[in-house]
């Protein structure tokens, strides 16, 4: 059975990590796939948002220290740079949203893929955990970057140096997450996110979160000429037309994503 199982479906690419014996910790065939799907998803015409999940009961354990019979021995840099690093650069450069669903536990590397999605949303009983500090590391796959943005300097530092737990409620009062869900509609209310993002203007979403991306490195001018950039490049699409007539029409806009 494939360690990342893949379907498209109503404009959303389903992407769910498949390895639930082992809490779908990463190995290096698992890494690459799941770039692969990534990839596919990016360039695939019918994917207008991707969703990214687990199956079973946990989100992701982070990385398999079982991969090699020494732990000790695990070649950080070559994992990082080969495995983790172009995952997290894919999901924030893709030019479509990236919902992570978070459906149990996210530890170590597993709770900063989740917060390197567009938008994150939490089962009320999952629970994130900056873990690296138990086995005496540091925060990687951007969970540096993230967090602090996410719900401020100290609670970051807080969370990195002392691996507490922080619960999908919790997560979401913080801002780590968008929402906590309640389990029972977890999976029809991330599928009904996701399906709701496929049906909207993907270049204008496209362009928000290159903004949003770009808007910690830039000034206040910086940002308000890139804005005016990307606002001619949006005013130049098939989607903004149809808004537009939409409006004008009082009627519901039928967006392409183009």
């Amino acid at each position: 059975m494939s360690s990342i199982l893949y379907k498209v479906s109503n404009g959303v690419a389903h992407i769910s990590l498949n390895r639930p014996e082992k809490y779908h910790s990463f190995n290096r065939e698992m890494a690459l796939l799941l770039q692969e799907k990534l990839d596919e998803a990016a360039t695939d015409d019918n994917v207008r948002c991707i969703l990214l999940s687990a199956t079973g009961k946990a989100f992701c354990a982070g990385q398999d220290l079982g991969e090699t019979a020494d732990p000790s021995t695990l070649d950080f840099e070559q994992i990082l740079n080969e495995r983790y690093n172009p995952i997290i650069l894919r999901m924030r450069k893709i030019n479509k949203p990236v919902i992570c669903g978070v459906n149990g536990v996210a530890a170590g590397a597993g709770a900063n893929l989740a917060l390197a999605g567009d938008i994150v949303l939490a089962k009320q009983s999952a629970v994130f955990v900056q873990a690296f500090i138990n086995i005496g590391l540091i925060p990687d796959c951007g969970g540096t970057f993230f967090l602090p943005r996410l719900i401020g300097a100290q609670r970051a530092m807080a969370l990195c140096i002392t691996g507490d737990k922080v619960g999908g409620d919790e997560a979401m009062k913080m801002g780590m997450v968008y929402k906590s869900i309640p389990d029972e509609n977890f999976e029809s209310e991330c599928t009904a996110m996701a399906e709701k993002l496929a049906q909207l203007p993907t270049e204008g979403i496209a362009l928000t979160k290159k903004l949003l991306n770009q808007s910690f490195d830039n000034s206040l001018a910086q940002q308000l000429e890139q804005e005016m950039r990307l606002q001619v490049e949006a005013g130049k699409t098939s989607d903004f037309k149809e808004g537009v007539n939409a409006f004008m029409q009082k009627r519901k806009p039928s967006f392409t994503g183009k």
